[in-house]
C-alpha cells in the first residue's frame, strides 16, 4: 500500500508541477508579448501602464487569496515541512484548502514578475499531496476515502510527506535525485533505508511523468510554453577543460558567495522582522505591502533597461536576434532593427528564462559588465524584500538568478585569465550563493549537475559548495532555519549545546506537573483540560488500587477529550477491566487530520455527568519513554530527538518520593528556554567559531 501510495504522489506532483509552469509560462509569455508589442509600436507609457497593471493585478489576487482564505500558504513552506518532519505539527499547513490556495497564489505570483521562486511552494505542494492521500482525502470537508485511511499515525504521515517533500524539488526541477538529496539533507530529521527507496521511487515516477508531458510541448501543444521551466539548462555540449590556474578564480567564488550568501540570510532576516510588525497590524497592511512591493518591482523591471545601450545583434547567433515578446537571449525593447537590449533581455523574462540565458554556452560577448551587475544587485534586494509578503514565496530560483549573475560578472573581470566561459562561471556563481545562503552540499551538487546535463562541473561545483557553505557557517545559520526561528517553531538540532552536558534533566523540568489518578473524577479532568495546554498527562495509582504510589503510564489530551465526548464515565470509582476499551475502535483515537481538532470547550457535560468517574486504565500508555532525573540533558534530547518523542517522563532517583517529578516536552529542550533558567550559561558555554557582530548578535 505505501508504494502505491509513493506511485500516487509521484503522479499527481508530477502533474501539478507541470501545470505551474505551463500556467506561468503562458501567463507571463501573453504579459510580455502585448507588452513588446506597444513597445513596438512605441507607445512605451501605454506598456508600462500594461506591464505595470497586469503585475500588480495577479499580485493583488494572489495576496487577497492567501490572507483571507488560507494564511499558512504564504512564503515557501520548507520551514514549516522541515519543522513538522522534525515533530512540530503546526495546524492548518497541510489542508486541502492551503494546496488549493498555494497553487494558485504560487501561479499568480510567480507570473507578476516578482522576483520570488516556485520550487519552495511544490515542496509544499507535495507535502500536502502526500498528506491528504495518507489520511485518505479531507475530514473538514467531508472527502474522507475510507479505503486509503490505512495510515493514521505520526510516523507513517512522517514518511510520506518526506516523499511528498522529495518529489516537489524534482518537479520543480526535474532533478529526481537531487529532490531525494535534499529531503535527506536539509527536510527529514529521521531518516530509514526503506523510506530512502520509496522516495527515490516517487522522484522517479515524477521524472517519468514530466519527460511524457515535456514531449507533448516540445511539439508545439502548449503554447508559450516549452521555451523555459521544466527543461535542462545546457551548459554547454563541447569538453570542458580547465587547468590549476583556473582553481583561484573559483575558490575566489566560493569565499566571495559564502560572504554574500550570509549578508543575505542576515538582510532576509531583519526584513521579514519587519514584515511581521507590519503584518500584524492586519490583513490590510499585508495587502498593501503585497502591492507596493509589486509596483516597486515593475518600475525597477521596466526603467532600469532604459540604463542600458543598444548592442548590434551578432552575426553567428544560433537564435533569431532581436526577439519581441517571446523568451529569448536578445530582447528588442526601445532598440532600433538589428540591436538588442541585455539588460532587458533578463528582465523581461520569467526566471527560468533568464537563468537559461545566463547559463547559454558561447555567449561570452553577450552582456556588458554594466548590465550584469545592475542586474546582480536588483536581484539580490528585490528578492529579499519580495520573499516576505502574504504569497506564496520560494527562494529556491531567486537565488540561483541572483548566484548566476553575480557569477558571469566575476567571469567578466577574470577575462581570458581563464578557461572557463562566462555560463560556467555562471553556474558555478549559482552554487557559491546556494551553498552560502541553504548552506546544503550534496543535494545542491546534484540539483546544478541534473540543471545542467554536464557531469563535467561536478569537481568544481563540489569545490565551490564547500568553500561557500563553510566561509557562511562562520557568521550564521541557514537561510530556512533562521525563518524558522523568526516565526518561532521550536525545531530540535541534530546537534547538542555543549553546555546541555552540565546539566541534568532535573534541572530543567519546571512544574506545577498535573497528575491523574488510574480512576478520577470527571469534574477534575474537566478543571485541568480547560486550566492547562498540556498534550500529555502522567496516570498514577495509589492505594487501594496498589500498596504504594506507581506510575502506571501516560495519557494524552486528545484522548482524555475522546473519552469525555463518548461519555464513559461510572457512578462509582471502581475499575472496568481491561474489556472496557473493546467498544471503542482504533479509528476513535487516530488523529482526525492537521486541524486544530477536538477542543474541551466543546464538550456539553451536565452536573450529574460531572460528579462521576472515568476508568483511565484500560485508555493509558502504559509504556512510556522514561529517564531518570540525573540523566544528561544532552543524552536526554539525543533520545528524544532519535525516537521521536513529544512527551518524555522524569522519574525520581529514590523510591521514597511521587512517582513522577516532571515531563519533558521539546519546549524543555530549547536553547533560549535553558539560557532563559540559567543566564550565566551564557558567558560560560562553549561556541563553534562564529564571527559575531554586535547587530547580529541576536541571529546566532
Amino acid at each position: 500500500m505505501k508504494w502505491i501510495f509513493c506511485f500516487l504522489i509521484g503522479v499527481i506532483v508530477g502533474l501539478l508541477g507541470f501545470f505551474n509552469n505551463l500556467a506561468v509560462e503562458n501567463i507571463a509569455g501573453i504579459k510580455f508579448v502585448v507588452t513588446s508589442n506597444l513597445m513596438l509600436a512605441r507607445k512605451y507609457t501605454m506598456a508600462f501602464l500594461v506591464f505595470a497593471s497586469s503585475n500588480f493585478g495577479l499580485t493583488l489576487f494572489a495576496s487577497l487569496i492567501t490572507a483571507f482564505i488560507a494564511p499558512e500558504a504564504a512564503g515557501s513552506g520548507i520551514p514549516e515541512v522541515k519543522a513538522y518532519l522534525n515533530g512540530v505539527d503546526a495546524p492548518e499547513i497541510f489542508s486541502l484548502r492551503t494546496l488549493l490556495i498555494k497553487i494558485v497564489g504560487s501561479i499568480c505570483a510567480v507570473s507578476s514578475s516578482l522576483n520570488i521562486g516556485k520550487a519552495g511552494p511544490m515542496v509544499h505542494t507535495g507535502a500536502i499531496v502526500a498528506t491528504l492521500i495518507g489520511q485518505g482525502g479531507s475530514n473538514k470537508f467531508r472527502l474522507p476515502w475510507k479505503w486509503l485511511r490505512v495510515f493514521d499515525n505520526d510516523r507513517d504521515r512522517r514518511d510520506l510527506v518526506t516523499c511528498g517533500s522529495a518529489a516537489g524539488i524534482a518537479a520543480a526541477f526535474r532533478a529526481p535525485v537531487g529532490g531525494l538529496l535534499f529531503a535527506l539533507e536539509e527536510l527529514a530529521s529521521w531518516w530509514r533505508s526503506a523510506l530512502l527507496w520509496r522516495a527515490f521511487f516517487t522522484t522517479a515516477v515524477v521524472a517519468i511523468v514530466l519527460r511524457a508531458l515535456i514531449d507533448v510541448c516540445m511539439r508545439g501543444e502548449c503554447g508559450l510554453f516549452g521555451k523555459g521551466g521544466l527543461i535542462m539548462f545546457d551548459v554547454t555540449s563541447a569538453n570542458i577543460s580547465y587547468h590549476l590556474k583556473d582553481v583561484p578564480p573559483v575558490l575566489l567564488l566560493g569565499v566571495i558567495g559564502g560572504i554574500v550568501g550570509s549578508s543575505y540570510n542576515l538582510l532576509l532576516n531583519k526584513i521579514l522582522r519587519i514584515y511581521n510588525m507590519i503584518n500584524e497590524k492586519g490583513i490590510t497592511y499585508k495587502i498593501i505591502l503585497a502591492c507596493s512591493i509589486s509596483i516597486f518591482t515593475s518600475c525597477l523591471l521596466f526603467g532600469l533597461p532604459w540604463l542600458a545601450y543598444c548592442r548590434p545583434c551578432p552575426s553567428d547567433s544560433s537564435e533569431p536576434c532581436p526577439t519581441i515578446g517571446r523568451s529569448g537571449n536578445y530582447k528588442k525593447f526601445q532598440c532600433q532593427p538589428g540591436h538588442y537590449n541585455d539588460l532587458a533581455s533578463l528582465f523581461f523574462n520569467t526566471n527560468d528564462d533568464a537563468i537559461k540565458n545566463l547559463f547559454s554556452k558561447d555567449t561570452d560577448s553577450e552582456f556588458h559588465l554594466a548590465s550584469m551587475f545592475i542586474f546582480f544587485v536588483t536581484c539580490y534586494f528585490l528578492s529579499i524584500f519580495s520573499y516576505g509578503i502574504v504569497a506564496p514565496a520560494g527562494l529556491f530560483v531567486p537565488v540561483i538568478v541572483t548566484g548566476a549573475a553575480y557569477g558571469r560578472f566575476v567571469g567578466m573581470l577574470v577575462g581570458s585569465n581563464s578557461n572557463l566561459n562566462h555560463g560556467l562561471f555562471a553556474v558555478l556563481g549559482s552554487a557559491s550563493l546556494l551553498g552560502g545562503t541553504m548552506r546544503t552540499t550534496v543535494s545542491l551538487c546534484v540539483i546544478i549537475l541534473e540543471l545542467t546535463n554536464n557531469l563535467l562541473l561536478l569537481p568544481l561545483s563540489m569545490l565551490v559548495l564547500l568553500i561557500s557553505k563553510t566561509v557562511a557557517d562562520a557568521f550564521n545559520g541557514n537561510i530556512y532555519d533562521l525563518i524558522v526561528a523568526s516565526k518561532g517553531l521550536p525545531y530540535l538540532e541534530s546537534h547538542t549545546e555543549p553546555y546541555m552536558r552540565q546539566l541534568t534533566v532535573g534541572d530543567v523540568v519546571t512544574g506545577p506537573l498535573r497528575i491523574f489518578h488510574g480512576i478520577e473524577k470527571v469534574s477534575n479532568i474537566v478543571h485541568i483540560l480547560k486550566t492547562t495546554r498540556h498534550n500529555g498527562f502522567p496516570v498514577v495509582d495509589e492505594p487501594p488500587l496498589s500498596v504504594s504510589p506507581v506510575l502506571y503510564g501516560l495519557i494524552l489530551r486528545a484522548h482524555l477529550i475522546t473519552l469525555l465526548k463518548m461519555k464513559v464515565f461510572l457512578r462509582n470509582p471502581a475499575p472496568v477491566g481491561s474489556d472496557a476499551s473493546t467498544q471503542f475502535s482504533a479509528d476513535d483515537f487516530s488523529k482526525k487530520g492537521f486541524g486544530h481538532g477536538d477542543q474541551i470547550e466543546d464538550v456539553d457535560l451536565s452536573e450529574e455527568e460531572m460528579e462521576m468517574f472515568i476508568d483511565l486504565h484500560p485508555f493509558t500508555n502504559t509504556s512510556p519513554y522514561t529517564v531518570l532525573e540525573t540523566m544528561s540533558l544532552a543524552k536526554a534530547l539525543v533520545l528524544f530527538r532519535q525516537v521521536g518523542l513529544r512527551h518524555l517522563l522524569v522519574i525520581p532517583k529514590t523510591s521514597d518520593r511521587v512517582p513522577v517529578v516532571g515531563i519533558l516536552t521539546r519546549h524543555d529542550f530549547m536553547p533560549e528556554h535553558i539560557l532563559n533558567l540559567y543566564p550565566d550559561m551564557v558567558t560560560g558555554r562553549w561556541k563553534r567559531l562564529r564571527f559575531q557582530f554586535p547587530q547580529s548578535r541576536k541571529l546566532i
